[in-house]
């Protein structure tokens, strides 16, 4: 214990010695570089009132000496558009900013756009600049966001919350150049909801909890019996339907929010050049429903783009691809006609479509509680491929004892079948050349199709093997994207080859 007063005073010393030894080896002014992991900060479409994620970038300090930065500022901020936190201190200026030898710190900056902008400054880019100020020096990162006023439905403080949208039969017009933000879940009924050419709706998702749904992917377009959905997109200015997430890094992402529902008994609901995307489903055609869609595409979907159950689909120069399940499920029977359609099914092990007449209610191993229903179906000049074995999956709850309940034809379409032939003892061994498949081309892994299916083009490519071997359908003389099609051997798919 006599030793105490010396061992603290030891520390008092030391802590002295390296306190003044730090301070010494600072470098300030212009005796350092800093480097930083980005030289422009983005932010994708902001929408008004709702602000946007916030974004980081790093600032590094490479050399052996501890950095001392006068300051790091927002040059153009005096109307609070953007917020910045310096490693961990907020401010529009932060000034004494340190940066250990060979570390680096922090810099997070979040967005607001003022949601009283004129519609003609709408979309509009806001810029400002933090900058860092080492003595003379002065080094900076761009800041950039592109914002635009939003018709926020009901309102942006409606997560989770269903809400009716009603008419009394009539019709309601969303045609606003101003995009559609939706919060929660629109339940349409006995009313019509037409949406424009050109319209943009983007759908907040993220996960909810109500006594309607349980607990859900938030997000939601559902037509009850009496409502209707018509999206009249047109090659020029198609409509696009999608999450709100457009930052970097999301705009692409998939299951931002659940899907559209054609809801039981809905009938009438139609969509032309139309894109449905980022979400958990594309559209799910409930019991008797129907959907008529021409020109569209459903695509980075975590379940299937579009899903039929015991419901009418017809489809016309579509495309359905990049989902992380069967991108075309038909279940519980129903009738369904698909023209001139490519459904890709490439890096996941799901086919691209699978059909079957009945659906358990209980487990699919035991089915002791299921619902049979006839399946009509006709494909033409339809193309299903990917990377799996079989990219035809098909169930018949009669093993074919009953021919009526699954009624399924291919005409000149492109598929890929291989054990789909060998399995359920055999009752399919003979697709290929019966009334079930007439004119088909089983393609092969190695056959050129696709002018780049791992980038996600499905534009034919010049070799491709749907080139010319189609059947002219009556009234279909053009492509998903407006293009001529061969009056005499158009090409299988969405897509004519444009040579």
């Amino acid at each position: 214990m006599k030793n105490v007063p010396y061992i603290v005073l030891g520390l008092c010393l030391s802590l002295a010695f390296f306190s003044c030894d730090n301070e010494a080896d600072f470098l300030t002014g212009g005796e350092f570089e800093l480097e930083f992991s980005l030289d422009t900060l983005r932010f994708d479409t902001v929408f008004t009132e709702l602000g946007s994620a916030t974004r980081f970038f790093k600032v590094y300090n490479r050399s052996s000496n501890p950095v001392l930065i006068d300051a790091v500022a927002l040059t153009g901020n005096e109307d609070g558009k953007f917020r910045m936190n310096v490693n961990g201190t907020a401010g529009d200026r932060v000034e004494q900013v340190e940066i250990w030898a060979n570390d680096s710190i922090y810099v997070f900056v979040e967005v607001t756009i003022d949601p009283d902008a004129p519609l003609s400054i709408s979309p509009f880019v806001i810029e400002d600049q933090v900058v860092f100020e080492t003595g003379e020096k002065r080094s900076s990162v761009l800041l950039e966001a592109w914002g635009q006023n939003a018709n926020y439905f009901p309102s942006r403080f409606n997560r989770g919350v269903p809400t009716l949208l009603t008419c009394d039969n009539q019709t309601i017009v969303w045609d606003d150049p101003k995009p559609y933000v939706i919060y929660g879940q629109i339940l349409i009924d006995s009313c019509a909801l037409e949406v424009a050419a050109g319209t943009r709706i983007y759908v907040h998702g993220g996960i909810a909890q109500n006594d309607l749904f349980g607990t859900f992917n938030d997000g939601i377009i559902y037509t009850l019996a009496n409502g209707q959905i018509h999206f009249k997109g047109t090659a020029e200015d198609s409509i696009v339907v999608q999450g709100d997430r457009l930052e970097e890094g999301f705009a692409e992402e998939p299951g931002q929010w659940q899907g559209i529902i054609i809801g039981r008994g809905s009938k009438g609901n139609t969509m032309s050049y139309t894109t449905v995307k980022n979400s958990i489903f594309g559209v799910y055609v409930d019991s008797v429903g129907q959907l008529t869609a021409r020109n569209s595409r459903f695509y980075n979907t975590n379940s299937s783009g579009i899903i039929g159950f015991h419901s009418r689909i017809d489809l016309e120069n579509c495309l359905v691809y990049n989902n992380f399940a069967n991108s075309v499920q038909l279940v519980n029977g129903g009738d369904y006609n698909f023209d001139y359609c490519t459904v890709a099914s490439y890096g996941v092990d799901a086919s691209a479509m699978s059909l079957s007449n009945f659906f358990c209610y209980d487990s699919p191993f035991t089915c002791q509680v299921r619902n049979d229903y006839r399946i009509r179906a006709n494909f033409r000049n339809c193309i299903f491929f990917g990377t799996s074995r079989d990219e035809l999956q098909f169930s018949d709850v009669s093993g074919g004892s009953v021919p009526q309940l699954f009624q399924v034809q291919f005409e000149n379409c492109i598929v890929k079948v291989d054990q789909l032939l060998e399995q359920q003892e055999g009752l399919y061994a003979n697709f290929l050349e019966s009334d079930a498949c007439i004119n088909c081309i089983n393609g092969e892994r190695t056959d050129t199709l696709f002018a780049d299916p791992n980038g996600d083009v499905y534009l034919l490519d010049s070799l491709s093997i749907a080139e010319g071997m189609a059947r002219p359908l009556p009234g279909i003389t053009t492509d998903l994207v407006g293009n001529e099609r061969d009056p005499v051997a158009p090409d299988i798919g969405c897509f004519e080859y444009q040579y």
